[in-house]
This record gives structure tokens, C-alpha cells and sequence, in this order.
């Protein structure tokens, strides 16, 4: 029996797209239901759009989401290297093969005259594609004739017979449009996607190829590939298409969710995001929707991929966060909420033992009130920040310190004779002073300036408790400087 072996190719070419991740946790939810192998495979041949930094972006987010591989640049394996650019000589014995078999045919015309072309078949309101002018000629006959340039490219010459039906291992039987003469060697002398991916699958074992339904298009070129090189067809399934809320597709200039790194930059857990992207494409014979990646890999069936493209709804991805959130223990979200208080410039390098202390202790009053880890900052500066730094946000003060002089007077004079500052006794001392028996106030409105003089917002952990973590000396110091 062949043993399963699945990949993922992104581009290096800008930050990884969430699409990446998508694919990738499907292959491997297959993969080690199978006890396959997991190939990372870097398609870096579209020099003009490369990016330095965008390889080392691939590695960390999917490790961040920990859909780890088997193979891969970075870890090598039997059919290293795993780089398309570092393939090079791989792939040209094979269109000279295509070429001399009568497969495929250089073509010499101009960017300008291609462009010429599919204009006067645009008007002309015939299908657009190659008109085959540079077919059968050689260079110096082609030379002779207008829009010729001294490169050549390669193209395939797609017969009149060509089948545009093929089996998916998702959608079953599906028709695909006539393909055009594609180019499959670029005139720089690197192969263009159609003619490495099917290269680099042959030569890699990839058994089964998951991709997203946008390439279905391209399917029967990719499969006459395989048989004009006498190579067997691998399996081909192809995803739905992550969507915009207007139905569109998913793309990093319209929405930054398509960015995997938004994700990580804005709060979300890697779990969350990981249940998020099953539940798009996926669904348990349970009907759950909250399961863990070990769980829909035990159950995993092609049949259960949903074929209709998902529409990213972030909504349900802030419920499934807030869920992941609520089930830390209190020293794993401390140690997440870390990076977002240093970024912030609440916590140095590293957290001294009395900030981590303080922190597991604000963890329980901020956890069911966090949606995402980038609110930690703002629910947890008024503990954090040096009181020199200490000041109260425009906003909250005008809503609710203007002629709240009585109420801070009246606070202060409460708390000052407090002996065990703790919940109990500072909501006690406060309520005495403030409510029925005091100012006649209701809670809400006597506790808004408080927050105010002493967190800084209008949005805080539960008053009493916050001050209780704050401390008596400086819980009075910012309620006497507020009411000045």
C-alpha cells in the first residue's frame, strides 16, 4: 500500500494568507488519521513579487497554530530541496521532453502583442487564449513576422480532445472549462506553476493533492501533464473557497482577516482560529461545533467537506475565542497576555515575580470579560502602569469626573479609615457612603467616577476587586488627584 503523502506549497511572497492554513490543516487532519507524511514545499519562483521575510512568516504562523510538518526546507527529508527555486535544473529536462514529443512549442511573441491579441478577441467577443501564432515556426521564420522578441517562452499544446472531466475526491465528478495553451516556461528560464507543481508532486510522492477550488480550472492541464510524462494521476481534491461576508473571495487587499498574522496580532488564540477554520469546511458526525484538531482528524472523511465556499464570519470566531479564552488555566493566559502588556510598554523584557504575582491575580476578574488578548492592556493598565505614567483617559473623564467632586470627596473619606482592604470591606465602606445611607446614589452612577479617578477608563475589572489589587495608597493618592 502507498503510504499517504500530502502537501502544502504557499508562495513566499507577502504575508502568509489564512488560505495556507485552511489547506493545511485538512491535509494534515487526513495525514495523521493515515499515518501519512506532511510535506511543507516553498513555490518561490515568481521572483518579481518574493519577499525576504515571508518564508520565516510561514514557519512561524503554522507553528503558532501548531499544524506541524514532516518535510521541508527547514527540516529537510528524501526529495530535498524543498525550494522550487533551488529545482531549477530539475525541470527543464522535462519540457525538453515535452517539446521533442510534440507536447508543447516555444513561442516568441511580445508581451504587447499578447496583449494586442486578447483585445481584438474581447471585441471581437471569441474566447480569449493564444492563437497559436508562433506554432510550427522557428525562430528565424518567427522573427519575420510583427511582435516577435528574442526570448522565448514554452507553451503546452492542449489538444482538441482534451477531457475536462476528472474525479474529485470532494466533489465527485467535475467538468472544468478548455484550457488554453498555458506557458510552462517562462522566458527568464524558471517553469510557472503548472509545470513545477506537477514536477515537484511526481517526483515527491504526493498522493493526494488538496487545493482550493480556484485551480480546478486548471486541473486538466496539471492532469495531461501527468500523462504526456507517463506518471500516475494523483488524487485531486479541491476546497471551497473562504469567502468575504458579500461573498467574494477571501484576499489580503480587501480584508485583513486574510492575513494569517492578523490573527496572532490582534488577540486570537491558535485553537480558536483552528476550530474555526474545521468549521468552515467541516463538520463532526456529532454535530459539535467546539472540538480539538485530534478530534476531527480521528473522524476525518472527504465526504464530510463541506463544497460550498464558507463565509468567514468573525463573529463566530470572537465566540469561539471568548470560549478558548474562559478555559485557560490562569498561568497559560498569563503567559499569553504577556507579549500584548509588553508591546504596550505595561511590562518590561521579562515580568518581575511581584507583576506576574499581580497578574494571576487580576486574571480571574479580566477572563470572562476578554474577547481578545489585545484588550489586556486596557483592562489591566490602571495595575500595571507606573504612577508617574498614570493618567485618565479624555474621554472617560469628561463623561464621568465632571462634577463628580462630591462623589470622590465623599470615596476618600470612606476608604481612608479602612483597616482590611479586601472586596468585602472596600464595597461595604464605598456603598455606606454612596448609596441609600449616603449620597442616595444608584451603584452604577456612584462607582463611574470612581473607575474613572482610578483605572483611567470607563471600562475596568469590578471596581471593588480592582482596588483591592491596587492598593489603599494609591487607590486614595488618584482619587484625591482626580477630585482637585
Amino acid at each position: 500500500m502507498t503510504d499517504v503523502r500530502l502537501r502544502v506549497a504557499p508562495s513566499p511572497t507577502g504575508d502568509p494568507h489564512v488560505g495556507t492554513a485552511y489547506v493545511s490543516l485538512f491535509c494534515l487532519a487526513f495525514v495523521r488519521q493515515q499515518g501519512g507524511q506532511f510535506v511543507l514545499r516553498l513555490e518561490d519562483t515568481d521572483r518579481a513579487r518574493f519577499r525576504d521575510d515571508s518564508e520565516q512568516q510561514i514557519y512561524d504562523m503554522l507553528h503558532w497554530l501548531s499544524l506541524d510538518w514532516d518535510e521541508g526546507p527547514d527540516k529537510g527529508g528524501p526529495y530535498a530541496p524543498y525550494r522550487q527555486s533551488e529545482r531549477l535544473e530539475t525541470y527543464r529536462p522535462h519540457v525538453d521532453k515535452l517539446v521533442a514529443d510534440g507536447r508543447a512549442y516555444y513561442c516568441w511573441c511580445t508581451p504587447d502583442r499578447l496583449q494586442e491579441m486578447r483585445e481584438d478577441q474581447q471585441k471581437r467577443k471569441v474566447p480569449t487564449g493564444y492563437d497559436r501564432l508562433c506554432y510550427g515556426k522557428t525562430r528565424e521564420e518567427r522573427a519575420e513576422l510583427p511582435g516577435a522578441s528574442d526570448a522565448a517562452v514554452v507553451r503546452m499544446l492542449i489538444p482538441d480532445d482534451v477531457s475536462l472531466v476528472f474525479d474529485d475526491v470532494i466533489r465527485g465528478e467535475v467538468h472544468a472549462p478548455r484550457p488554453d495553451d498555458q506557458v510552462i516556461l517562462k522566458a527568464d528560464g524558471f517553469p510557472t506553476y503548472h509545470l513545477a507543481v506537477v514536477v515537484d508532486d511526481h517526483l515527491m510522492g504526493i498522493t493526494h493533492v488538496v487545493r482550493g477550488e480556484e485551480w480546478i480550472s486548471s486541473t486538466p492541464k496539471h492532469l495531461l501533464l501527468f500523462d504526456w510524462l507517463g506518471w500516475d494521476r494523483p488524487a485531486f481534491a479541491h476546497m471551497p473557497l473562504l469567502r468575504n461576508t458579500d461573498k467574494s473571495k477571501i484576499s489580503k487587499r480587501k480584508n485583513p482577516a486574510a492575513r494569517l498574522t492578523w490573527f496572532r496580532e490582534v488577540g486570537y488564540l491558535p485553537e480558536a482560529l483552528v476550530n474555526f477554520l474545521d468549521l468552515l469546511g467541516y463538520s463532526l458526525p456529532s454535530g459539535e461545533e467546539i472540538f480539538t484538531f485530534a478530534e476531527m482528524s480521528a473522524s476525518f472523511d472527504w465526504s464530510r467537506v463541506n463544497t460550498v465556499g464558507p463565509v468567514f464570519d468573525l463573529d463566530k470566531l470572537g465566540w469561539l475565542n471568548g470560549h478558548y479564552l474562559r478555559a485557560l488555566a490562569e498561568d497559560d493566559l498569563v503567559r499569553r497576555m504577556l507579549p500584548f502588556l509588553q508591546t504596550a510598554g505595561l511590562l518590561g523584557a521579562e515580568a518581575t515575580p511581584e507583576q506576574r504575582a499581580a497578574l494571576a491575580a487580576a486574571v480571574p476578574l479580566i477572563q470572562t470579560r476578554m474577547a481578545l488578548l489585545t484588550e489586556a492592556p486596557g483592562l489591566l493598565r490602571f495595575l500595571l502602569v507606573e504612577e508617574d505614567d498614570f493618567v485618565v483617559d479624555p474621554a472617560a473623564a469628561e463623561k464621568s469626573l465632571v462634577g463628580a467632586e462630591p462623589v470622590l470627596t465623599a470615596a476618600v473619606t470612606a476608604l481612608e479609615p479602612v483597616e482590611t482592604w479586601d472586596t468585602e470591606h472596600i464595597q461595604a465602606a464605598l456603598d455606606a457612603a454612596l448609596l441609600d445611607g449616603g449620597l442616595g446614589l444608584k451603584r452604577g452612577k456612584a462607582y463611574a467616577p470612581i473607575r474613572a479617578a482610578v483605572c483611567g477608563s470607563s471600562v475596568s475589572p469590578p471596581l471593588p476587586e480592582s482596588l483591592a489589587l491596587l492598593g489603599k495608597d494609591r487607590t486614595l493618592r488618584r482619587l484625591r488627584a482626580a477630585g482637585v
